[in-house]
């Protein structure tokens, strides 16, 4: 089934709006997919009762920036080390002036690049925010498949905490007969393609070219020790992602004046699962309270992520990398503090910041 999305800036649907009307906050416009269409015949007939058509187009390619805006896409938003039908893991593409910049590489990245028709061989520097599996599981793949069947020929750069160097050379190592074969046997792609330049950063300025910055800074992920978030400025524009965390005092202080600030999502520190014998295991689930109360404490629940966005307080603030939440009951933990612009990030979601910042919902094809 073609599934079509809407391209014209509009303001549809404003999310905790009362009674879902619309609202359009100061600079931010919304256009939101309706997750009950099934049919083409039934998008038509919606548009041709709504009067005048916006321009309607298939899925297409997510053009790289080429003025003075950013665009930001969600290539996945699920968190933790697990599998998931419907979502991807986390993986955020930042596009600005002429640059194509990966944050993490989590599970299905590739399948969320061809899905926005993005060539993951013209994708070739990545940073990572700390090194766990479900934040690096797809870097192999976008390490060895661009190189063997699209086409890369320059090397892929990372960037990441201590660790990262090495990290990439064991990869080199464990996929080193398929790297021989392909590269000096049998097919002879480029080598240069296949060739990794990794680096193990400092907080600071980590890569600046073509007038974009990406800074990185310390934030708290418990024992996950560097762990980082990332700001990327670039004519006037800028974007934090906070990676994983709980509330940090760093992340507050590189955040001030941001358009932008993706954060992370955790469980409740209060929530009533987590309240009982800690060895006892969670209902439906495999980890104990013990478990799940320490993995709760690595990071940002809603309420703490209100007060974080009440001291920043960005043009937009944009969950993403949470688990298969109700975005209707975690909002009022936000509202205890926070009242301005919140949106909870979808797979192939993609915001673009320029005068004003407009987020367009991707359509997956579905095609089988």
């Amino acid at each position: 089934m073609l599934v079509f999305r809407l391209t014209s800036p509009v303001s549809i649907e404003g999310g905790d709006a009362p009674g879902g009307k619309a609202r359009r906050y100061g600079a931010v416009s919304r256009i939101r997919r309706g997750d009950e269409m099934k049919s083409i015949p039934a998008l038509v007939g919606l548009l041709l009762l709504t009067g005048p058509l916006p321009t309607v187009r298939s899925q297409g390619a997510v053009a790289t920036s080429s003025d003075s805006s950013m665009r930001v896409v969600l290539l996945g938003t699920r968190s933790g080390p697990t599998t998931d039908a419907q979502r991807l893991g986390i993986s955020t593409l930042i596009l600005a002036g002429g640059e194509k910049l990966l944050f993490d590489c989590g599970r299905g990245l590739t399948i969320g690049m061809a899905r926005l028709a993005i060539n993951p061989a013209d994708v070739t520097k990545v940073f990572l925010t700390h090194l766990h599996s479900d934040h690096i599981v797809s870097l192999p793949e976008l390490l060895l498949f661009p190189w063997a069947s699209q086409g890369r020929a320059a090397p892929l750069k990372v960037w990441g905490p201590d660790g990262t160097r090495s990290m990439v050379n064991h990869l080199q190592q464990a996929f080193s007969f398929d790297i021989h074969i392909r590269r000096d046997v049998d097919e002879k792609f480029p080598a240069e393609g296949i060739r990794v330049i990794a680096s193990d950063i400092r907080e600071g300025v980590v890569h600046e070219v073509n007038g974009v910055r990406v800074s990185a800074f310390l934030v708290d992920h418990g024992p996950v020790k560097p762990a980082f978030g990332y700001r990327v400025d670039y004519q006037g524009h800028s974007v934090v992602i906070s990676g994983d965390t709980k509330p940090s005092e760093e992340l507050v202080k590189n955040s001030q004046g941001v358009d932008v600030l993706i954060h992370e999502l955790g469980q409740s520190k209060q929530s009533a699962v987590l309240t009982g014998p800690p060895d006892e295991l969670i209902p439906n689930s495999r980890l104990t309270r013990r478990q799940a109360r320490i993995i709760a404490d690595h990071h940002t629940d809603a309420a703490e992520a209100g007060h974080v966005f009440e001291r920043v307080r960005p043009k937009l603030a944009v969950f993403s990398h949470f688990s298969n939440i109700v975005p209707s009951d975690i909002l009022p933990l936000v509202r205890q503090s926070y009242s301005g612009p919140v949106e909870f990030g979808e797979d192939l979601m993609t915001i673009e910041i320029g005068s004003a910042i407009n987020i367009r919902r991707g359509a997956p094809s579905n095609k089988q």
